[in-house]
């Protein structure tokens, strides 16, 4: 399943993630639109190395701009975040994959951590075609079925427990 993000370069990832101004431009976009001259005051950062980020971002599609007319002057060009936006970097011994995708709202309820993480790891190396992942994949089917398995007898111990305490009152 391909999303808009598919294009961009590991490179270009990197390079917007490794810039603490960029990080922090990216924190205020998502709170409002702003125009140029708004980032730089409250970034105490110059006009000309805004732009010049903002325009590196726009580039590769993380933000988006436009003109608004205002009451007296030009019109200024407001940028904004027109998606809540992932990025997974993955690093292991087989794998060194960076990938960004929009955020879905149905996945805001999904689980975090390493198991997850490895979860996805797999499912993006299986849908571009690493068909050795599929082991992998089998592997994690069986850990989450014990899990789940060992789940529910925690639960029916601890619902017997309770149960028993009410009985004995």
């Amino acid at each position: 399943m391909r999303n808009e993000y598919d294009d961009i370069t590991k490179e270009a990832i990197l390079d917007v993630m490794g810039c603490r101004t960029r990080r922090d431009i990216m924190e205020l976009l998502r709170e409002e639109p702003r125009f140029v001259s708004q980032l730089s005051t409250e970034l105490e950062v110059g006009q000309k190395a805004i732009i010049e980020h903002l325009r590196a971002m726009e580039e590769i599609g993380i933000l988006e701009s436009s003109l608004k007319k205002i009451e007296r002057g030009r019109p200024r060009k407001y940028y904004k975040m027109p998606h809540d936006i992932k990025v997974n970097i993955i690093i292991d011994k087989n794998t060194f994959e960076i990938g960004i995708t929009e955020r879905n709202l149905e996945h805001k309820q999904l689980p975090s951590g390493d198991e997850w993480s490895r979860l996805l790891n797999v499912e993006q190396r299986l849908r571009s075609g690493q068909l050795e992942a599929l082991s992998e994949l089998k592997s994690l089917i069986k850990l989450y079925a014990t899990l789940q398995k060992r789940a529910i007898e925690v639960l029916e111990d601890v619902e017997n427990q309770i149960n028993s305490l009410y009985d004995t009152y």
